[in-house]
């Protein structure tokens, strides 16, 4: 056994990933235009190879790993929504084209896989070896929560990379000659983006379970899924405004969890179910109070 599980089991997931990874770049990185329904359709395919998944781990390793796969996966799924949101910003404040834009995520999904490898065998082995280290981790998710509360979501603005690489480097680059081309600068910008938002979902994952191989497996899902899920839902981003305060109260949630596990347990089909009830809530929520479009004769 290493990590959870055995060496057979992290082979076959990792053949699988490269496989995944494969016809991703078959379906989405060709031709000049993604169809909405094409990024659809493959991120329904990845949902339901995540839940095929979680099958696999309730026959092989117990209910309980595979509750906590799906939750895992649940939490980095809803915090890649919000992440997407900072992408189409830093894509629309810096004018890319479709295809920069496909290479850009290309690119960061591969960069994502490698960072939160590191980050969840870093924070479990900090976790194991120094337990009083739960309660800074559920402090941080709370800071966070609260924070998500306070201020809009990702959609006002770009973030700080972001504009950093506007004012530093994309606008100097017709005065100057760099040593690294633009669009590397762009997707090292989006691999420091994602560094951040790996400081609040790597954590809120380890409150569900410390299991290294639940983590990392259900983490990667949620990545995979993440180009395609920025063109199914590129047209759409805009009209989730408030699945931030959503995220806020699982971050919440995930935090409080941390913070009492030691004197009280929360079963992982509460978490669970409080999870996707949060996200079903702000979603629907979300889209039933989209300011209505004045046409423009009425305008007139």
């Amino acid at each position: 056994m290493i990590a959870g599980a055995s060496i057979g089991f992290w082979i076959a997931f990792h053949a699988i990933v490269a496989v995944l990874l494969c016809v991703d770049l078959a379906l989405l990185q060709r031709g000049k235009t993604v169809s909405i329904k094409a990024a659809w359709s493959w991120t329904g395919v990845l949902a339901a190879l995540a839940f095929c998944f979680a099958l696999l781990l309730s026959q092989t390793q117990g209910k309980q790993p595979a509750l906590e796969f799906l939750s895992g996966y649940l939490v980095e799924g809803s915090m890649s929504v919000d992440n997407l949101f900072v992408f189409l910003i830093m894509f629309r404040s810096l004018k890319l084209d479709f295809d920069q834009q496909r290479r850009v995520l290309l690119w960061g999904v591969l960069g994502a896989v490698l960072m939160r490898a590191i980050f969840i065998f870093v924070g479990a082995e900090l976790l194991r070896r120094f337990e009083w280290l739960e309660f800074i981790f559920g402090a941080f998710l709370l800071v966070t929560a609260m924070r998500l509360l306070r201020h809009k979501s990702a959609q006002s603005g770009p973030s700080r990379p972001v504009r950093w690489l506007q004012e530093r480097c994309l606008g100097n680059l017709s005065h100057t000659r760099l040593a690294l081309s633009p669009l590397l600068l762009i997707v090292l910008a989006v691999e420091v983006t994602d560094l951040v938002f790996a400081l609040d979902s790597i954590p809120a994952v380890l409150a569900i379970t410390r299991d290294i191989f639940v983590v990392y497996t259900s983490n990667i899902f949620a990545i995979l899924g993440l180009r395609s899920l920025f063109f199914a839902l590129s047209s759409a981003l805009d009209k989730l405004r408030l699945l931030h305060y959503g995220l806020a109260i699982i971050l919440a949630f995930v935090g409080i969890k941390m913070l009492i596990g030691r004197w009280i347990g929360i079963p992982v089909t509460w978490s669970l179910a409080f999870i996707v009830g949060v996200l079903t809530i702000f979603t629907v929520a979300s889209r039933l109070t989209e300011p209505k479009q004045i046409p423009s004769s009425a305008q007139k």
